[in-house]
């Protein structure tokens, strides 16, 4: 183990969340087993080897998919406060491993220590939310137009729910789904990044406790792990009602056709273009720490990320030279260490295509105010560190309209009132997160309009970075449309049932319609 994960207490977090040398990446439960290729896992921290997780094959899905819909029979009679119970008492496990589980979210993936430890803690959140939400599954009750009936609607669990989740939030995502999955009476199937996929083994291994100490079947959590292939043998499985797919916008066309081809449903979170309107009634300082944190965050790496400053021509300088201000402050090194703000990329593909959004944005006619680059030399071996880059450029611009998953922050100029401003930051495919920095009142209502963002998140005075999960979670157009989390979230992990009773000792018909036998 190298000298920066015994200095900042990996090896220790790896023993306690049960993560061996080589690890086995099929589970049901707490009975693991494999047969496929091996991955690695090496931390874009320092370039060196955690663990191998030996992949999923054909053979271990279909024994994970009998185990779950065996599991489901039993599962989906159990009350549902009885199901938060358990939920409850997982939030309670994360509590315990909330250390070690943050240090191995910020060391397989990149990000920072308390970006980490702030990912559990959205896992331990979820949790309380769905508890409550446990003893509040309503539905509704509705007046019969026939004398003597009574008419209401109600949600029953939909079955297996396929969970595919992204690198860059390796345990918080499946977490969102799961919660609220579990506590809707399905069970869940997950399959991890295979950039991060010692995070799904430590996240089942903290699970596989709860179902085990409360005697419940272990099909009722699920992980495969490998590429695409395995993934796509749950796109094209009937016996999955629902797949939850986090990832590229590429990648979500395919799992929506392949789910739509067999009439099933998708929950899509993809593709963020996600910008800042400034106005000149904004707060500059606030808007600095909105547009900095937003754009850096996680080495550029959230899907919330922020992508575009549109900045109002009477101000455009001073917001400028703020923000270029604010990033030559920056400090790029290990994320584990707590001074540093930005971690690294998480891999040299990601590296790739930050260096060429860096060579399009000015081979289209851009201007690059805070230049970027690869870092090297010692704390940099890994070659996945690059400087956090700002560039001047044009909303119409073919690199500013593709979202870029790196540090790369694009400057675009409006003239006019915030509608001119509303319409470029709209004038992209996707529809993540979007923020607006004003103290005027009628510039942020006008952009919370009809007429406004188009956006699945809008927010005035904070930034399009995060979001609180007792809020629905999700964007439109090529975002996907989907909503995870909170609000009234659990409905797509259930299926609507409409229940006529009659009480009466007749049958009347619907429009008076006469059938006399």
């Amino acid at each position: 183990m190298s000298t920066i994960a015994q200095q900042f207490g990996i090896t220790e977090a790896l023993q306690q969340l049960g993560i061996k040398e080589i690890n086995f990446g099929t589970s049901t439960g707490s009975n693991w087993f494999a047969n496929g290729e091996i991955i690695e896992s090496h931390s874009p921290v320092n370039g060196k080897l955690i663990g191998k997780v030996q992949a999923s094959t054909e053979a271990d899905y279909e024994k994970v998919m009998q185990a779950a819909t065996e599991a489901f029979k039993t599962f989906k009679v159990m009350p549902a406060p009885k199901r938060g119970e358990i939920v409850r008492q997982f939030g309670e496990k994360l509590r315990i491993h909330k250390d070690a589980l943050g240090k191995l979210v910020s060391y397989e993936m990149g990000k920072s220590l308390q970006e980490g430890l702030g990912e559990v803690q959205e896992m331990i959140d979820i949790c309380d939310f769905a508890v409550g939400l446990s003893r509040q599954l309503h539905g509704l009750t509705m007046h019969s137009e026939r004398f003597g009936h009574r008419m209401y609607e109600q949600y029953h669990p939909l079955g297996v729910v396929g969970i595919i989740s992204a690198f860059n939030f390796p345990v918080a995502v499946w977490a969102w789904n799961t919660a609220l999955a579990w506590i809707c009476g399905d069970v869940c199937v997950w399959k991890a990044s295979e950039k991060t996929p010692l995070c799904s083994i430590a996240c089942q291994n903290i699970i596989a406790e709860v179902l085990k100490e409360n005697n419940l079947p272990e099909g009722i959590s699920c992980i495969i792990n490998g590429d695409y292939k395995i993934g796509e043998l749950m796109t094209h499985d009937k016996r999955v009602p629902l797949v939850s797919a986090t990832g590229s916008t590429r990648m979500g066309k395919l799992v929506a056709q392949a789910c739509a081809a067999r009439l099933g449903n998708s929950l899509l979170e993809l593709g963020g273009n996600n910008a800042i309107i400034v106005t000149p009634d904004a707060d500059i300082k606030m808007t600095v720490i909105g547009a900095v944190f937003g754009a850096v965050g996680t080495a550029g790496q959230r899907c919330t990320s922020t992508r575009r400053l549109i900045i109002h021509e009477s101000i455009y300088d001073k917001v400028k030279d703020a923000v270029v201000a604010a990033y030559g402050q920056l400090r790029i090194g290990n994320p584990l260490d707590q001074n540093n703000h930005v971690g690294p990329l998480i891999d040299t593909d990601a590296v790739a295509a930050y260096n060429k959004a860096l060579e399009k944005v000015v081979a289209e006619g851009g201007n690059i105010i805070v230049e970027g680059g690869v870092l090297s030399g010692e704390g940099y071996e890994s070659g996945c560190y690059v400087k956090p880059a700002i560039a001047e450029a044009q909303n119409h611009f073919e690199i500013v309209q593709h979202e870029t998953f790196a540090p790369v922050l694009y400057l675009l100029k409006y003239s006019g009132d915030v509608h001119n401003a509303i319409e470029v930051q709209n004038g992209v495919a996707q529809g993540l997160s979007s923020a607006i920095m004003t103290n005027n009142l009628r510039e942020a209502e006008a952009f919370l309009s009809h007429a406004g963002s188009d956006c699945g998140i809008a927010n005035v005075n904070i930034g399009t970075s995060g979001a609180e999960i007792g809020g629905a979670f999700g964007g439109e157009k090529e975002t996907g449309g989907g909503r995870e989390s909170g609000s009234d979230a659990w409905k797509v992990y259930m299926r609507r049932q409409t229940n006529t009773i009659n009480y009466t000792t007749d049958l009347p018909l619907a429009q008076g319609i006469k059938f006399d036998l």
